[in-house]
């Protein structure tokens, strides 16, 4: 199989779904309106699937976000690999007891007898004026669960590292897509190359300080990193890619070197997965730092309909870049 040089995050997302199924009988596809008699999905990111492999696996689903995380645990505990999309990360709320209270905790509570190796996608991300019930980043409450891995890709190379990694992993995943992403072209992936879960990823090595980050804040992240070398300010910047299991060996590899560091993200600063890793890096490093470890993400609110609200809800490129500063400081 070969691959174009530049693909986007649909594209990578479609190319992984595509290759696991030819893979793997086993592996089905179900959600809202994603076969392509219903428009491939509304990301477009299983259009083609159904063609190709029929309506069997790639089943779209009524408006009923119980049925869909119901029926993919039931398929996984009955020897299937399902992927089920939820469209938006806000509804994950209407499927939670499946996947909080079974799907995460039958492996446990069978003493190891029973697997369920399902994935669930879901799309988020604030800047398009959809409101506060349509882009909310909840990545720390799924990370919070044990028994759930999460991941939340910046790349269509790492997308489909990590999508593949998640479908034939033995344990129930949250796939994360940023909605800002879907479209950024990056370089496109070696077929069939997976991404290990909870493997971080140095994307940019620097001396001052250390910037961690995922999704789509890693953008903004590597566009201060670029202006902040402009000033002789070296910044090391590390892509989680999975928030659960966390990759602490390379966070505190990075910053034992550094001796500073910043976690930007988009979901709120409160209780969030930047204050797990402060607490960690403060546990692990202390008498090594030169300063607290910085925090940035959105403010603590419901996400605004209004733009100029969103915009200032967000974290910036100038509130990191000042995150930053005041760390160096």
């Amino acid at each position: 199989m070969s691959s174009p040089k530049k693909i986007n995050m649909v594209q990578a997302i479609n190319l992984a779904l595509d290759h696991a199924m030819e893979q793997d009988p086993s592996v089905l596809v179900l959600g809202e309106d994603i076969a392509d008699a219903q428009g491939g999905g509304v990301f477009k990111c299983t259009a083609g699937l159904s063609g190709k492999y029929g309506t069997e696996r790639v089943k779209s689903t009524p408006i009923a976000e119980q049925a869909i995380m119901g029926a993919a645990v039931g398929a996984a505990l009955g020897g299937m690999r399902p992927v089920a999309e939820i469209m938006l990360m806000n509804f994950m709320t209407v499927g939670m007891d499946q996947l909080v209270n079974h799907a995460a905790k039958l492996r446990f509570m069978t003493g190891g007898q029973t697997n369920v190796p399902l994935t669930v996608r879901t799309a988020t991300g604030a800047g398009f004026g959809t409101g506060g019930q349509h882009a909310d980043y909840l990545e720390s409450w799924f990370a919070h669960t044990a028994g759930i891995k999460v991941v939340a890709p910046s790349t269509p190379a790492d997308a489909y590292g990590l999508m593949l990694s998640c479908i034939f992993d033995d344990d129930p995943c949250v796939f994360i897509e940023n909605l800002p992403l879907y479209f950024v072209p990056g370089d496109a992936p070696v077929p069939g190359t997976r991404v290990p879960l909870g493997q971080a990823k140095v994307v940019r090595e620097g001396s001052d300080v250390t910037v961690i980050s995922y999704s789509r804040t890693m953008l903004e992240v590597l566009a201060v990193a670029d202006d902040l070398a402009k000033r002789n300010i070296s910044v090391e910047v590390i892509d989680l890619r999975s928030i659960a299991p966390l990759d602490m060996d390379t966070l505190r590899a990075s910053v034992a070197k550094t001796r500073r560091a910043v976690v930007a993200h988009e979901a709120q600063v409160d209780f969030g997965v930047g204050a797990e890793v402060a607490a960690r890096l403060h546990r692990d490093l202390f008498g090594q730092l030169l300063a607290p470890v910085g925090r940035v993400g959105a403010a603590r609110s419901p996400v605004p309909f209004s733009k100029a609200l969103e915009s200032a809800y967000l974290p910036t490129p100038e509130r990191i870049s000042a995150a930053i500063l005041q760390t160096l400081a």
